[in-house]
C-alpha cells in the first residue's frame, strides 16, 4: 500500500472514528505539559503526528525508516513538524533529549521491538506511550491469524502481558495497559458500546501501554 492510499483510509467513516478514538486516548495518556517536546517513532504518513501536534506549543518530530512515507508526511505538513528518516532501533537523538515519545502500531513491524523500546526510553525524559495490536481481540480473529491479511499481513500482535513486558528491566515506573476499539467494524453498535466494556478486560483491538521515566 502506498502512502496516499494508507492515509485515505482515515477519511472513511470507519477510519475517522477509529483514528479519533485512538488519538484521543494517546493524548490522554501523554498528558502533555506546556512546551513539552514530542517524538513520534515510526510515524509513517504522519497522520497521528499531525494530530498530536495540533493545539500544542512544543517541538514535534516524526521519524520513519521509509523515505517515501516521510516525504509524503512532509508534503502534508502545515504545522512545522521536523520529519526525519531513521531507524527506531538506533534513534538519532541524545539521551533524555525529548520529553515525550510515542509510537503507534509501528512496533508491530519492527524486527527487534525490544531494542526499539529501549531506544525510546533512552531518548525520553518523562513518558513513553506505545500503541500496539491486541492478540486478545476480535480484530485479531478477523485479520491477524495465519500471518495476517491486508494491511495486517506480517504484523506482530501482542497480549496485554507481552505489552507490559516490553518495559521489563528498563528505568521506568508506573507501567499501565489499556485497550480500545472493541468492535472494529466501526458501525453504530461499535460506537455505542465502546465505553461499556470493563477497563480491566483489555479486549480492544488497540492496545496501549504507557510508562513514566524513573527519576
Amino acid at each position: 500500500m502506498d502512502a496516499s492510499a494508507y492515509d485515505a483510509w482515515y477519511e472513511t467513516p470507519r477510519g475517522r472514528w477509529i483514528a479519533s478514538r485512538e488519538l484521543g486516548l494517546v493524548r490522554d495518556l501523554l498528558a502533555v505539559h506546556a512546551g513539552e517536546s514530542l517524538l513520534d517513532v515510526g510515524c509513517g504518513t504522519g497522520y497521528f503526528t499531525r494530530g498530536l501536534a495540533r493545539q500544542r506549543e512544543g517541538a514535534v518530530s516524526g521519524i520513519d525508516i521509509n523515505p517515501a512515507w516521510v516525504a509524503y508526511a512532509r508534503q502534508r505538513d502545515d504545522l512545522d513538524i521536523d520529519w526525519l528518516v531513521g531507524d527506531a532501533q538506533a534513534l538519532p537523538f541524545g539521551d533524555k533529549s525529548v520529553d515525550l515519545v510515542v509510537s503507534i502500531t509501528a512496533l508491530c513491524f519492527i524486527e527487534d521491538e525490544r531494542l526499539a523500546v529501549r531506544e525510546m526510553v533512552r531518548v525520553a525524559r518523562r513518558r513513553v506511550v506505545l500503541g500496539l495490536l491486541n492478540r486478545h481481540s476480535l480484530l485479531w480473529w478477523q485479520k491477524g491469524r495465519r500471518g495476517g491479511r491486508g494491511a495486517y499481513r506480517g504484523a506482530r500482535w501482542h497480549t496485554p502481558r507481552e505489552a507490559r513486558a516490553l518495559f521489563d528491566g528498563l528505568p521506568v515506573t508506573d507501567v499501565s495497559v489499556s485497550s480500545a476499539i472493541w468492535l472494529p467494524g466501526g458501525g453504530w453498535l461499535a460506537r455505542h458500546t465502546e465505553g461499556c466494556w470493563p477497563a480491566w478486560l483489555h479486549g480492544g483491538a488497540f492496545l496501549l501501554v504507557a510508562a513514566d521515566l524513573a527519576r
